[in-house]
């Protein structure tokens, strides 16, 4: 599936680093009434969990940790992760350590989760939701998925997986594979079952065109070089539009390196991108970079949902505050906060949150999000009839008389 991939993968990145220099030592974990066969498995077990450990102890941006009694959830999780007994199991005991943290951005990736983040591929079986009017909803299929060749249409109704149904969280993790049987209500309501293999897909997103004579439409998925390279290629060829939208709906972020880059391609020059504080409250402006620019100097609307996250909602807000562009669209995730990512013994990551957010008007984005300037609310009719009021808004404002 290529939208219910939260937050933890297509993140705001600050650094890659490799764990084992910390300072703190986890809780110590008894090993002597394990049976001998388990005692290599567990030690290398706590080998990961004792650098996650230590890692947020010491490099967590808040030094409080969310009111944790970080010491105690050791005492508690060491022995679990001690007793995991494969990496599904040892991972979900220390995502499950690292959830009363509340943090967007900190997590625990196995070493296959981390290679698929590495790579860009991603098990998936290939369609995107929404929750729209109270219930799951098919926004998107990747062409030549599964779900592409199962015939799975934009606007069906999920209702199912397995015989589970969804609730408020729309949360799956299939593994490469796997056939899982789906049930959808199609677009005149009729129960539709198919059967979808999770497969390993590149789920990159990138999308131009000329809606009107003077309007570009540009959609990326990713900060990152390579997007960003694209995005600015596709604004020097469109640099004489007046109008330009740019689709963030469900850009889950990306490097902060590309993300200046990507604001300077929309001003002449270098402009304060917000305030970023360290753990120790250590605070630092960043700028934006303006070098191979495009310098687009038209008109820009961003179009932003709840699944805008991270370097994108940085994006957005700094255009929004320095009166660049107009938002439309719903509110963003609201998941900001810069993390790093620490190598593990066994192959898999730890995603860190070490720094806080502030836009450069002062606004916390973490939690909070950005309300878009004009909000559209989505509605099913909508979707199934093909028709998209987020692009329709945008083109009313990009427009609208110039004062």
């Amino acid at each position: 599936m290529i939208a219910k991939l939260r937050f933890p993968f297509l993140v705001l990145i600050g650094s890659l680093l490799f764990a084992g220099c910390v300072s703190t030592p986890a809780p110590k974990v008894s090993l002597d009434t394990l049976p001998p066969s388990q005692v290599d498995r567990a030690t290398r077990n706590l080998r990961v969990f004792n650098s996650v450990w230590s890692l947020v102890a010491d490099r967590h941006y808040d030094p409080k940790l969310n009111g944790v009694d970080w010491v105690e959830s050791g005492k508690k999780f060491g022995p679990l992760a001690a007793a995991a007994a494969d990496k599904k199991g040892l991972y979900a005991v220390l995502n499950d350590m690292l959830a009363p943290l509340h943090d967007s951005h900190t997590h625990a990736l196995t070493p296959e989760q981390a290679d698929e983040r590495q790579r860009h591929v991603y098990v998936r079986t290939g369609f995107s939701v929404a929750r729209i009017e109270g219930r799951w909803v098919v926004t998107g299929v990747l062409p030549s998925s599964p779900a592409d060749a199962a015939g799975l249409r934009v606007g069906w109704l999920v209702v199912a997986r397995n015989g589970q149904k969804f609730g408020e969280k729309f949360d799956v993790k299939a593994t490469e594979g796997e056939v899982a049987e789906w049930e959808f209500a199609d677009a005149s309501d009729q129960r539709v079952i198919l059967a979808l293999e999770a497969k390993a897909l590149n789920t990159r997103v990138r999308e131009v065109r000329v809606l009107e004579p003077d309007v570009v439409y540009l959609r990326f998925d990713e900060f990152d070089p390579g997007d960003l390279h694209w995005l600015s290629s596709q604004l020097k060829i469109y640099r004489d539009k007046p109008g330009c939208i740019v689709d963030l709906r469900q850009n889950r972020g990306g490097d902060t390196i590309s993300l200046g880059f990507a604001v300077g391609e929309f001003f002449h020059e270098t402009v304060n991108c917000g305030t970023f504080v360290a753990r120790r409250g250590v605070r630092s402006e960043k700028n934006s970079w303006s070098v191979f620019s495009a310098n687009y100097p038209g008109c820009v609307v961003i179009l932003t949902d709840a699944a805008t996250a991270s370097a994108a909602e940085i994006f957005s807000a700094v255009l929004q505050d320095h009166g660049r562009a107009t938002l439309i669209g719903r509110k963003t995730a609201g998941a900001v906060l810069v993390s790093w990512f620490y190598v593990l013994a066994d192959g898999g990551e730890l995603q860190l949150s070490r720094e806080d957010y502030f836009a450069p008007k002062g606004r916390r984005l973490e939690v909070n999000g950005i309300e878009p300037d004009v909000k559209i609310t989505r509605t099913l009719g909508d979707l199934r009839a093909g028709r998209d009021a987020d692009i329709e808004a945008a083109l009313r404002v990009l427009s609208a008389p110039k004062t």
